[in-house]
């Protein structure tokens, strides 16, 4: 603040507060926290005693959201105020300590608590007479619901906060809640109006130095990209939301959860690519012997395929080390599963397992429902990919496939503590997936979890989860059409086919999946059957053993 002698100072003045709070409703950030860095004096030497200090601590909180100084500085000025030197508040000052407090427990983590804090500044509106610090407690109550899962409430606060703050003739102010009000309809399925929303609050900030939030719009962006589909667009979104955070903090944390944003997208391209590997390697498979030449493209595709992975794990680690300096269990928790996919696709099992179960530990730790239930949905793939691949341990070989049903029936039941209808979604899926493994192989089951995949929907627009929903429906009308073949030779239709070629065709449909019970041992399903293990060995070899469907 040019060579204002203010440095030295530690006295509360109203000029001090008067701009901080201009700053904060014009967003005017780098103004703002300049004005607060110069008051390093005050700051050191705050306490109960100044006169207006509950009220400065109050403001100070909202600075520290934006990112003036770490949490912990509130949290040591706090502790200053201890029971005695409360009883001397007025309820008025005594409201804005509690603000403070619901903003720290918030950082936290703590949401529970620090939703009781706002919930007690909220009831006393006309004690706390301070309308433009009543919108941002409505705004962090409303961020504290949507962490929760409780988007229904969300929106309803985040709505109040906006409405407050256009009330004082603040709408920079206002566009915070109406970012937070697009992600939350967002996630809700109202994908225009939300975009049309958040396209709004950008065209008001776009000329503020407020870089938070435009890096949190052009996040919402990718996010929406991504989810259609459109992942060489939601890439760059990301990439703008991260040069966005950059200008305010290279160590932001909103810029680790962009980095992880954006790891997502890149694997989704990779798995492209991987599949479009597997297709040229099936079809040179067929056309071995032939006089044709092996494709070049094969090359590429691999050499692309190995510069996503390592952009990928140079994303997760830079996320990971900024998140080491700001620690919160959501974040790193995040982080951990998508390392998790990235070795799932790799194949490396037991190292997915263990990302997998550090991420579910640190959402029980705060009771972060979506989190934990990530977490289990990833566990179910990790088990249903071993019993794809065969992997057994013990002499029980359906202990993958129970574990995958374990971990799926209780990522449903977190997904129901929430209103995240996708996380919902996604754990039918899975659960219908896991019906039609190997082990199970349960038509029934797994066509019911397909119609509740479906129903937890609501009328959602079309999205990149349509592509798995569709593979699951295949899986189903695969396994259908041999029930439909059982039912018409119950009914005696058995075409032109005589009895001893149905025979072969039953055999064909049985032995298959009395192996995969069996453990894939040819003996038992030889003692099982009494057959001989070479017919076995036949039959199995004439269909595949991979593919009895």
């Amino acid at each position: 603040m040019g060579g204002r002698k203010a440095t030295a100072s530690t006295e509360i003045d109203q000029a001090l507060l008067n701009e901080l709070r201009e700053c904060l409703a014009q967003r005017c950030i780098e103004r703002g926290l300049s004005s607060l860095r110069a008051r390093e004096a005050l700051l050191k030497s705050l306490g109960p005693r100044q006169a207006d200090s509950a009220r400065f601590v109050g403001h100070l909180a909202q600075w520290i959201d934006v990112g003036a100084f770490d949490a912990s500085l509130l949290k040591t000025i706090l502790h200053k105020f201890n029971s005695s030197t409360r009883a001397d508040l007025t309820l008025h000052n005594y409201l804005y300590l509690r603000m403070a407090e619901g903003m720290l427990a918030m950082a936290e983590e703590e949401i529970d608590t620090a939703i009781q804090h706002f919930d007690f500044v909220l009831g006393l509106p006309g004690e706390l007479d301070d309308q433009q610090s009543q919108s941002i407690v409505l705004f962090w109550k409303a961020r504290c619901l949507r962490r929760r899962g409780e988007y229904e409430k969300a929106l309803i606060f985040a709505h109040q906060g906006k409405e407050s703050a256009l009330a004082l003739g603040f709408p920079r102010m206002a566009a915070l809640s109406e970012v937070l009000e697009s992600w939350i309809l967002f996630q809700k399925g109202k994908v225009k109006e939300a975009e049309q929303i958040s396209e709004h609050a950008e065209s008001v900030l776009r000329e503020t130095d407020d870089h938070v939030t435009l890096g949190n719009i052009h996040s919402f962006y990718g996010r929406v990209a991504r989810r259609a589909g459109r992942f060489d667009q939601a890439i760059e979104y990301f990439n703008r939301a991260i040069d966005e955070f950059r200008k305010r903090d290279e160590q932001h944390p909103n810029l680790a959860r962009s980095l992880a944003n954006i790891a997502l997208a890149k694997r989704a391209i990779a798995s492209q690519l991987r599949r479009k590997i597997d297709k040229q390697v099936e079809r040179r498979r067929k056309d071995a012997g032939s006089a044709k030449a092996p494709s070049s493209s094969a090359t590429e595709y691999r050499q692309r395929l190995e510069q996503f992975h390592q952009e990928i794990v140079a994303h997760l680690e830079e996320a990971a080390a900024i998140y080491s300096h700001h620690p919160t269990h959501h974040g790193i928790g995040t982080v951990q599963l998508n390392y998790s996919y990235v070795l799932l696709d790799d194949g490396e099992y037991q190292g997915a397992e263990s990302k997998a179960k550090e991420a579910y530990r640190l959402g029980e730790a705060k009771q972060d429902y979506i989190l934990m239930g990530r977490a289990r949905v990833v566990q179910c793939m990790i088990e249903n990919a071993r019993v794809e691949e065969e992997i057994t341990e013990g002499s029980d070989p359906g202990s993958h496939a129970r574990r995958a049903l374990e971990y799926v029936r209780e990522a449903i039941e977190l997904a129901k503590h929430t209103q995240n209808q996708r996380l919902l979604t996604n754990a039918y899926l899975w659960l219908g997936f896991t019906h039609c493994n190997a082990f199970y192989d349960d038509t029934d089951a797994a066509r019911e979890a397909y119609d509740l995949a479906i129903a937890s929907r609501k009328g959602a627009q079309p999205d990149n989860m349509w592509e798995d929903l569709q593979a699951l429906k295949s899986k189903i009308v695969r396994a259908g059409s041999v029930d439909s073949k059982l039912k018409a030779w119950s009914q005696g239709a058995l075409g032109d086919k005589t009895f001893q070629q149905v025979t072969e065709e039953f055999a064909e449909l049985i032995i298959p999946r009395v192996w995969e019970r069996e453990g894939r041992k040819v003996s038992r399903v030889a003692a099982k059957l009494s057959i001989s293990p070479k017919k076995v060995r036949r039959i199995l070899d004439r269909v595949g053993p991979r593919r009895p469907n």
